[in-house]
């Protein structure tokens, strides 16, 4: 690339401004082509900016990333008021194993309406010939408006009493948008409901092995030496584990009449226990690079001590890492917690969680007659989509020189 000599103004060319004439800018530098044509390519602009808004730029680029970072703000959001958006009473049982209500916008002998209706699911006098269960199906004679910002059942947000809802039917029945379980539950609400606990759990337990990996990673890389050796082969041991036959061997130690609260220490520590080794055994490869860069050698020089070094120098420079680790670990621990509670290593009733309600999915014949119970699935699938769709992006815009 080279400067076209057609823009240098000579001095019969300049013009003269006076001062009121003189505006602030910002400065830009023009690109030209090699062949000096007057073609011009781009402006480029040398005002300097800070590192976080350089990496905002770059992710706002990204649209997986920004895709992820709506979702994940918007489960963030449900999880926080989940009564709020769950249409029926989760404890409540309804109809057992009725399909999702029939929603539509046409009106047998009405015609088409600007609203949307609800035609509930009702029970008939037939058997299910496999089940034994009362065949369901819509009533087409009672149709019910969809309206938001209903009233339905009763809840506490915050301490503060209210019975309004994101969504639900006018009269205040109840609204099966996916169905009910064996027991008569509305699915979406539960899961809904069941969200706190599965992304609390994940949090808490992604929190605990980033600070302890963090920490391991950074003093073992640090120190070196004959520490840094058996440190690692520490590391190594933990990474050895097979993690399936650990966790049945482990789930097998617990009493089933054990309370929840037990049950969720317990996975946090065992999900900790084999989590933080494999995020220190990254942080350590970073902070052996960085302690030979010259700035760290300066501070080692003019005497700085190690816990400025590590926090001023070496913990900023992998934090981008740990972030990025950070947004990709949450999804492997939500899978985990549904994997251990489709084993029954799960929390008990009546707390709701995604591995809980997969419990129910656990028999072909299930499966087969009633689909619309393999449900609590898609909450898990969102869920991994956007954290590591947010992960994608942040790993791209995190060195966005």
């Amino acid at each position: 690339m080279t400067r076209n000599p057609k823009d240098t103004p000579g001095d019969d060319e300049m013009e003269v401004r006076g001062v009121g004439d003189m505006a602030p800018a910002i400065p830009t530098e023009t690109l030209y082509d090699d062949e000096g044509e007057d073609q011009r390519l781009s402006t480029v602009s040398t005002e300097s900016q800070s590192y976080l808004s350089l990496v905002w730029r770059r992710l706002r680029k990204s649209v997986p990333g920004m895709l992820g970072l709506i979702l994940v703000v918007a489960l963030l959001v449900v999880a926080l008021l989940a009564p709020f958006f769950a249409p029926v009473d989760p404890k409540q049982p309804n109809v057992g194993f009725a399909p999702p209500d029939r929603i539509s916008w046409h009106v047998p002998g009405e015609g088409w309406r600007l609203t949307p209706v609800v035609f509930p699911i009702v029970e008939s006098d037939e058997l299910d010939p496999v089940t034994y269960q009362p065949l369901t199906g819509p009533d087409y004679e009672n149709p019910r408006p969809i309206v938001l910002f209903a009233k339905g059942w009763k809840y506490s947000l915050f301490g503060i009493p209210m019975e309004r809802h994101f969504i639900g039917v006018a009269d205040g029945s109840p609204l099966h948008i996916l169905g009910t379980d064996r027991l008569g539950r509305d699915i979406l609400s539960r899961g809904i409901i069941g969200s706190r606990i599965s992304l609390a759990l994940a949090l808490v337990c992604i929190t605990l092995i980033t600070i302890i990996g963090t920490l391991a990673g950074i003093t073992s890389g640090y120190i070196g030496g004959r520490f840094d050796m058996w440190f690692q082969r520490f590391v190594e041991i933990i990474l050895a584990f097979p993690q399936l036959p650990l966790y049945l061997a482990l789930a097998s130690l617990i009493p089933v009449t054990a309370p929840s609260p037990v049950f969720m220490a317990f996975v946090v520590a065992v999900i900790v226990g084999l989590g933080w080794a494999q995020l220190s055994r990254e942080v350590r490869s970073k902070t052996l690079a960085l302690r030979r860069v010259d700035y760290v050698r300066a501070a080692m020089a003019v005497g700085a001590g190690d816990g400025r070094i590590i926090t001023r120098h070496i913990l900023p420079n992998v934090m981008s890492h740990v972030i990025v680790a950070i947004t990709l670990g949450i999804p492997t621990i939500v899978l985990l917690e549904s994997f251990l509670g489709f084993l029954g290593f799960a929390v008990k009733p009546p707390l709701i969680s995604w591995g809980l309600m997969l419990q129910d999915a656990g028999t072909f014949s299930v499966i087969g007659s009633y689909p619309w119970i393999l449900s609590p699935v898609a909450f898990v699938l969102l869920t991994v989509f956007a954290f590591n769709a947010l992960g994608d992006g942040l790993r791209d815009a995190i060195d966005p020189y």
